[in-house]
């Protein structure tokens, strides 16, 4: 698999390239290596990863418990005093093997000890692969609101190995292909075209599927690194599933979702919002509609959960002056950045996705 020059790093596929690693560790003369994993990457993939590792400097584990819990400033204060009291200096390099919440955390915490230490993103999970683990973005959840507080700063390199995949249950590889069908609306309507059928992809090619994911990130990403414009169409989908999925994570009657799941719901209600501003044909809305819902099951909303998650909707980090900005399909394949939506129109896509 061809590797992809990234913003300042390059994102490496499958087992032979922990030999790419293991050379640019010895060639970067780091003092000491700390890997960052959390309670189920330390259990099902810490071993695999350390099989390939071959250096002779010293090496600390520090793990974390699993859970978007875990993703705030008071863990980061945990692994910034641990990295302190282990001796870790400006030649320290961290290595993040996990979802996206060690990339996340990782990332934010080597970017910011002793202003800033070169890490590694070694992505265990099918999102983290096609999405968290690239693009510079780091950061932890403010309370319930999503990724409030962080920075843009690049991995120094990226190891995309499928082989960790092989430890998901079924409902973390949906919550990544949720980002894979996102990058083909917004990019790619010949990427979004292999996965109209789902019982005819050949998911044996994850490899290369994984792989045009990764490139589409990294495409739109090269364009607009800081997020001032075509980045901005990434979010399609994220204003209303991140309002979402910080709902069902603060309200103790819900059950949380997986990031994936709350975005494809988001992405069928932002789907409806370009259909509304006749941005998207009615067709290709259900074609929509129809393909993310028979991958993912239908979350539950009642009349009550509205209003909590439209105010929500104030905290996106794409709001400007005060007013909510919107990704939205023009067509599939292509997007409109900064669209302005009312209430009314959530409303009404709300009512469409509970009927």
């Amino acid at each position: 698999m061809q590797t992809i020059s990234a913003n300042g790093y390059a994102v490496f596929f499958g087992e032979k390239e922990y030999d790419s690693l293991n050379h640019f560790i010895i060639q970067n003369k780091y003092s000491n290596l700390f890997i960052l994993v959390d309670s189920n990457t330390n259990e099902h993939c810490l071993l695999r990863f350390l099989s390939f590792l071959t250096t002779d400097k010293n090496i600390e584990i520090i793990e974390i418990e699993a859970g978007e819990n875990e993703k705030n400033i008071n863990t980061c204060v945990e692994i910034w005093t641990i990295l302190t009291d282990l001796g870790a200096d400006r030649k320290t390099l961290l290595i993040n093997i996990g979802g996206g919440v060690i990339t996340d955390i990782g990332g934010f915490v080597a970017s910011t000890f002793k202003r800033g230490i070169d890490f590694i993103n070694i992505p265990t999970t099918l999102l983290a692969m096609v999405d968290a683990s690239i693009g510079g973005k780091n950061g932890v959840d403010l309370g319930n609101l999503k990724n409030q507080i962080g920075v843009i700063n690049s991995p120094k390199l990226v190891l995309v190995d499928s082989e960790y995949l092989a430890t998901l249950p079924q409902n973390e590889m949906r919550s990544g292909l949720a980002e894979m069908l996102k990058h083909g609306l917004i990019y790619d309507a010949g990427y979004w075209s292999q996965f109209k059928d789902l019982n005819q992809v050949d998911f044996a090619d994850l490899d290369s599927l994984i792989h045009r994911s990764i490139a589409i990130k990294n495409e739109i990403v090269m364009q607009d690194p800081t997020e001032n414009g075509i980045r901005k169409a990434l979010n399609f989908g994220h204003t209303l599933g991140h309002a979402i999925e910080s709902y069902f994570l603060e309200n103790p009657e819900k059950k949380p979702l997986l990031h994936g799941e709350a975005i494809a719901v988001g992405m069928i209600l932002e789907s409806h919002l370009s259909w509304q501003k006749g941005l998207l044909q009615e067709n290709d809305y259900y074609e929509i509609k129809s393909v993310i819902n028979h991958v993912f099951e239908p979350v539950i909303f009642e009349e009550k959960d509205l209003k909590p998650i439209l105010n929500l909707l104030i905290h996106d980090k794409k709001n400007e002056y005060g007013k909510i900005q919107f990704t939205l399909l023009d067509g599939i394949g292509k997007t409109k950045i900064n669209q302005e939506i009312d209430n009314e129109m959530i409303t009404a896509s709300f009512f469409d996705y509970k009927n």
